[in-house]
């Protein structure tokens, strides 16, 4: 198995340790200095990684413990994917509280990263809807963090990057809805200012808000997209037949296959894919979550060179302005993306100390990888979100510089105190320059 990061980038030489039972590691911990704990490597950067040192994979610590069909709560340990869940569950009439746009995710690593999702404005982050989790620390120690025990070390836990211990087992409290189909509801929109009139609009009756923006648009054109919007189905509806996706991108795409010309006319393709303005209907679970999921190893389309996740968060106050200046810099420099984001987070307080979601407008882009040009660019839009005060993803970032880390998160220091000492990532040395 390739152990890197799902933008692969950057490319690192490190020693893997494969874990198949809780017991090992403690063992693993004693044989390394340096180690950090692995999941399915769905992290876009190099937070998942430690380049020299060691990785220790968990994703065979995938066993469901107990669950209370009443009450929706399961323990598992942390190597369980969200697909599994999903597909154990689902059936039952239980689905995921929070979920990011792939269900290739850990619960470990859905944990360290306090994943969001369409919800945000409703119901938070993960965090959020863990009741507890049982913690391994290099010392031996196995502590059970929640709320009400060892609640800081809980706090940082929750976002923080897999760097306090080796996350063993968790209590997540599931979500009851009636069926595996969304009503879902699709408006095209002309430019930026329609997306946060429609936007404003549909969080007060929606539970699920998410744009896509076409980013090489400009002028009056700037920031148009489709806001998709849905609730869980109320509707009667035949359960869904089990299917496991058949399809892989078959080869490392050249690199020229994304430039510049094939990502616009991509923009423009699928903005005008959908022919009239508003579209109503009900679809399945799969399509409205989780679309690239469809296709495995999609990411081998941005081809051996990998590619560039770019997620940052502008407060409100100044979420026009801010947007509208990062989709500029990202128009005019010819490096649009064709999988560009745009939604908000809600005002719900984060339970993890260094998680990422926080009141705002966010916007999400992957960029391929042409060289030093492409982090030029990061590294401009990087200097726009410090400007507004706003924030960038650590679990998306493979160039944050350490002064704009810092200034993002200026708890880091008091979150390094809950850092397990054996425990470190290229991320963490890269921003802290420790």
């Amino acid at each position: 198995m390739s152990h890197q990061s799902w933008g692969r980038i950057p490319k690192v030489q490190q020693e893997v340790e494969t874990i198949l039972w809780k017991e090992e590691i403690a063992h693993v911990i004693v044989s390394h200095s340096n180690i950090l704990p692995y999941g399915k490597g769905r992290s876009y950067g190099d937070s998942c990684l430690n380049d020299g040192n060691t990785i220790a994979d968990l994703s065979n610590l995938n066993r469901f413990i107990a669950f209370d069909a009443e009450q929706g709560i399961l323990q598992c340990e942390a190597g369980v994917t969200f697909a599994e869940i999903i597909d154990t569950f689902l059936p039952k009439g239980w689905f995921l509280p929070v979920t990011p746009g792939t269900k290739y995710v850990t619960v470990g690593g859905a944990i360290a990263n306090d994943v969001h999702g369409k919800n945000h404005h409703v119901e938070g982050t993960i965090g959020h809807h863990i009741q507890s989790l049982s913690l391994l620390r290099s010392d031996g120690q196995i502590k059970t963090c929640s709320k009400t025990e060892n609640e800081e070390l809980f706090r940082a836990t929750i976002g923080g990057l897999g760097l306090t211990g080796f996350i063993l087992t968790a209590t997540i409290k599931l979500k009851k809805v009636t069926n595996e189909y969304f009503a879902f509801e699709s408006i095209k929109f002309k430019g930026i200012d329609d997306f946060f009139t429609i936007n404003e609009e549909s969080e007060k009756n929606f539970d699920y808000t998410v744009s896509w923006i076409d980013c090489s648009s400009t002028g009056k054109k700037l920031g148009r997209g489709i806001y998709m919007r849905g609730n869980h189905s109320t509707t009667q509806h035949p359960p869904l037949p089990f299917k496991k996706p058949s399809l892989k991108f078959p080869i490392e795409a050249p690199t020229w296959l994304l430039n510049e010309t094939a990502i616009k006319a991509f923009n423009f393709l699928y903005y005008h894919k959908q022919l009239s303005t508003f579209v109503k209907k009900e679809v399945p679970y799969n399509p409205f979550f989780y679309p690239l999921d469809f296709i495995l190893e999609w990411n081998k389309m941005y081809g051996s060179v990998g590619f560039y996740q770019f997620q940052c968060v502008i407060p409100f106050g100044d979420e026009r302005s801010g947007i509208k200046k990062l989709l500029s810099t990202i128009a005019e420099s010819g490096k649009a993306s064709f999988l560009a984001v745009l939604k908000t987070f809600g005002t719900k307080p984060s339970v993890g100390m260094m998680s990422f979601p926080s009141p705002g407008v966010t916007l999400a882009l992957d960029f391929r990888n042409d060289g030093e040009s492409t982090v030029q660019l990061l590294h401009q839009l990087e200097e726009i979100v410090a400007s507004y005060n706003g924030k960038m993803y650590p679990a998306k970032d493979a160039t944050m510089r350490p002064k704009f880390f810092q200034q993002f998160y200026p708890q880091w220091e008091e979150f390094s105190r809950f850092k397990d000492p054996k425990i470190s990532s290229s991320f963490w040395r890269r921003v802290t320059n420790q």
